[in-house]
């Protein structure tokens, strides 16, 4: 007996459609853009947490409630640099990160709310640009590992469950959704426990709605060793999310495009799915900050476009709406990474690194 094969979205085809006939862009991050503006506690509580017993200040997440307007203006200045895809501003949206200002109780307003100021956005580029913007549901890794101890002298203990995890995927997915999000991209990995516990939460939520949503997963290389922080290589990591199905896999964060060449090739040869790169602007400077220059930037994705790598890039730390407006005009008229045609299927097993079974 078959199992019933769920439809997938509008938005599924829509997106297979772009990826397929040109390279897509994806904003840059609300954090620099946030930061450039140099808030202040006041800026972060707004009217909304007047009497909040904990410091806001650094939750960029809370500003979807309190700062509504400052997230959309940033979400439409890199739409009129060029993005295509917009991604809500929930970075830290589950309840786990959320602990740290104890504003838990939140989690699922605020992911909502990104999610409507995102559509709000799209709608907006839209209008002005006749162009299909897509509004696409942020996961980010929290700030806890299920695979590692944070404790040299308890090597068994863990900060987080497995269990706590996908509870708190769930309850993000699930608002994101609510928000109006049409995409849901689990980002910025660095255990790939976390990220199959994002994977299967997003799988509950699934068997609850019509229709499958597009799954765009993005793991971080943390160093020159090539591998997670969790100790996985890009093709170990890559077998440990495939049956997840995902719509794209990708890199980001951690690493500048330069040093993610490397990587970014391997994931391409061995990829069934679309792929996607959006690094840091070049490895930070002594004091935290990014010197790469957009056209510096943009030089470098341009080649990873045509060496047939990608079907969409875009900027993690450090990028502007600069960056993205110069990778725009960069990749413009690139072809991007075809499909593979369908090969004899094979065994990919992994730990920390990858085994092969033809």
């Amino acid at each position: 007996m078959t199992m019933p094969v769920q439809p997938c979205s509008p938005a599924y085809a829509e997106l297979r459609r772009l990826f397929e006939q040109r390279i897509a862009i994806l904003e840059g991050p609300k954090g620099t853009m946030v930061q450039a503006r140099q808030l202040t506690e006041r800026d972060f509580r707004g009217e909304c947490f007047c009497g909040h017993p904990h410091d806001l200040k650094g939750d960029h997440d809370i500003l979807c409630l309190t700062r509504p307007t400052l997230i959309e203006e940033i979400h439409r200045s890199f739409i009129a640099a060029g993005a295509d895809l917009i991604s809500t501003n929930t970075f830290n949206g589950t309840r786990i990160s959320q602990a740290d200002y104890q504003t838990e109780a939140v989690v699922a307003d605020l992911n909502r709310a990104a999610a409507q100021i995102c559509v709000r956005a799209a709608r907006w580029g839209e209008t002005q640009f006749h162009r299909r913007i897509f509004v696409v549901g942020a996961l980010g890794p929290t700030n806890r590992t299920a695979s590692m101890s944070p404790d040299v002298n308890r090597p068994d203990y863990r900060a987080v469950t497995f269990d706590q995890l996908v509870a708190a995927y769930y309850e993000q997915a699930r608002a994101l959704v609510e928000g109006g999000a049409e995409i849901l991209l689990v980002e910025t990995i660095f255990d790939t426990l976390n990220a199959k516990a994002a994977l299967f939460a997003i799988e509950n939520l699934f068997d609850e709605l019509p229709a499958r949503l597009p799954v765009m997963i993005s793991v971080t290389i943390t160093d020159a060793s090539g591998r997670t922080l969790s100790g996985q290589t890009v093709e170990a990591f890559y077998y440990s999310v495939v049956h997840a199905r995902p719509f794209s896999v990708g890199i980001n964060c951690a690493l500048g495009g330069r040093q993610m060449r490397p990587y970014l090739e391997e994931l391409a040869r061995i990829a069934g799915c679309f792929v996607t790169c959006y690094p840091n602007a070049g490895l930070p400077n002594a004091f935290g900050g990014y010197d790469e220059t957009p056209d510096e930037m943009a030089a470098t994705l341009a080649e990873f476009a045509t060496n047939g790598w990608v079907n969409l890039l875009g900027g993690c730390c450090g990028s502007t709406p600069a960056h993205i407006q110069a990778i725009t005009k960069a990749v413009a008229g690139l072809k991007p990474r075809p499909l593979p045609e369908a090969t004899v299927p094979v065994l990919g097993l992994s730990g920390l690194e990858p085994l092969v079974i033809a």
